[in-house]
């Protein structure tokens, strides 16, 4: 091997990003792990609760897939100690399609969902997308600024949201959906558009997925914050 060769193989060793895989079921679970590894990523497996806050601890992920539904600890319990021990994206699989159920987990500090079955494709996708997301808001972050919509205040630097004084606990995705559509308050967003921006991908069967980040925004903030527009999409309002 080349010295060129050799500093490319450590730069990319040193870029690979690690997913922590946490499903009880041992043929997802191994047919995740294939494919992710493929992908390049470095890949570690959980098939239980206590395992998966084990290894998170361990291993320091980059990114956490976690199945709703699990032996001992489910994984709203596993997000929840998760996110409070050392924020990180997860990706939560769901093979519950209620509404509630999934507000749920986004509350506890999932960033997004994927509904069982899945294709390889999307999840791929979606990891691909929450990974950027995560570098992009670094990004923004350095910027020092605070935008004010009424009586909600964003602290885009320090990543706190506060309505009329009192702070409200968003998780990642809530923040950069509201930012978003705080840049330009009382503009009609498209749910395809809002993918784009901030999910980072558009496909017409995830726009559900805006539609429940929206309803937890609502949850948290009020319900008169972000105006619905019938067939159209989401705008914040300005009061």
């Amino acid at each position: 091997m080349s010295s060129a060769q050799r500093a490319l193989r450590l730069s990319y060793v040193a870029e690979q990003r690690r997913i922590l895989v946490v499903e009880d079921d041992v043929t997802i679970a191994l047919a995740v792990r294939n494919r992710l590894a493929a992908e390049g990523f470095d890949v570690r497996v959980a098939g239980d609760g206590q395992d998966a806050l084990v290894q998170y601890g361990n291993a320091e992920p980059d990114l956490v897939i976690l199945d709703r539904l699990l032996p001992g600890l489910d994984g709203l319990e596993v997000c929840r100690r998760m996110q409070a021990a050392r924020p990180v994206p997860v990706l939560m699989l769901t093979a519950l399609g209620d509404e509630t159920d999934v507000l749920v987990g986004l509350g506890v500090g999932a960033d997004d969902y994927l509904a069982k079955p899945f294709s390889m494709r999307e999840l791929v996708a979606r990891i691909h997308a929450l990974l950027r997301r995560v570098e992009r808001a670094a990004q923004l972050a350095a910027e020092d600024t605070v935008i004010r919509v009424g009586e909600v205040e964003i602290d885009t630097a320090a990543r706190r949201v506060f309505v009329r004084g009192a702070e409200a606990q968003l998780t990642r995705t809530e923040f950069d959906l509201l930012r978003r559509l705080a840049e330009r308050p009382g503009q009609v967003f498209e749910r395809d558009r809002l993918l784009s921006d901030v999910w980072g991908f558009s496909e017409a069967a995830a726009t559900r997925t805006v539609d429940s980040h929206v309803r937890a925004l609502r949850r948290k903030l009020g319900s008169d914050v972000v105006r619905t527009v019938h067939g159209v999409g989401y705008a914040l309002v300005r009061r």
